[in-house]
């Protein structure tokens, strides 16, 4: 169902793009909400109950405890939101000669896509990937030229440093936990949220060649 209701998204990743000894899947993922305070006053509450992950307190899932990590995920799945995500295995789709930077944009095109043909009024809060200022360009150019097809009445993209912004340190757990579900087949924390997940796509080899 589209809704014409504004949207607030931040989108974060886990995983590599490119192809690395340590890990073979990358993970996109999307929360999607009405109210950001809502993640907001998560995150704070988190920080505040058991303290913050790194020095310049922002929360980090991979270095977190499992009781917090429960606790904000727990938390995120009470309220109204939904969560997007698009999975991809480098070695299942054997894209070797793509470069990590075309693979990143490809899967956040379609990532987007998602959320702009449910939600067609957007503010998307991307995790700042780059301080080059062109590759930022290339990233926003691919996404608005993917999506151009796709109805929409608004869409504003920031791309923008995690440490300040709880919504991008809310769905940083929700990404990392997806991470451990496809890399490590330990599903324990997304099971936290699954009953949010709105669309969980495994990219298969034939939508990459098809695209």
């Amino acid at each position: 169902m589209v809704s014409v209701a504004l949207r607030y998204i931040f989108i974060d990743e886990a995983g590599s793009a490119g192809l690395s000894r340590k890990s073979h899947v990358f993970v996109v993922a999307a929360l999607c909400l009405k109210n950001p305070r809502i993640i907001e006053n998560i995150i704070k509450r988190a920080q505040k109950k058991y303290g913050s992950s790194l020095a310049l307190g922002e929360l980090k899932a991979k270095q977190a405890e499992d009781k917090m990590i429960a606790h904000i995920l727990n938390a995120i799945s009470q309220e109204d939101v939904e969560i997007f995500s698009v999975v991809i295995d480098r070695q299942i789709l054997e894209i070797a000669d793509s470069n990590s930077e075309e693979i990143y944009r490809w899967v956040m095109v379609r990532l987007i896509k998602k959320l702009v043909a449910r939600h067609p009024r957007l503010e998307i809060t991307l995790d700042r990937r780059y301080t080059n200022k062109e590759l930022r360009y290339k990233l926003e150019k691919a996404i608005r030229e993917g999506i151009s097809e796709i109805p929409q009445n608004y869409m504003l993209i920031r791309q923008e440093d995690s440490q300040p912004n709880r919504g991008l340190q809310a769905v940083d757990f929700i990404a990392w936990s997806l991470f451990q579900k496809y890399e490590r087949g330990n599903d324990i924390y997304y099971r936290h949220f699954a009953s949010r997940i709105v669309e969980e796509e495994v990219v298969a080899k034939q939508a990459w060649d098809t695209e």
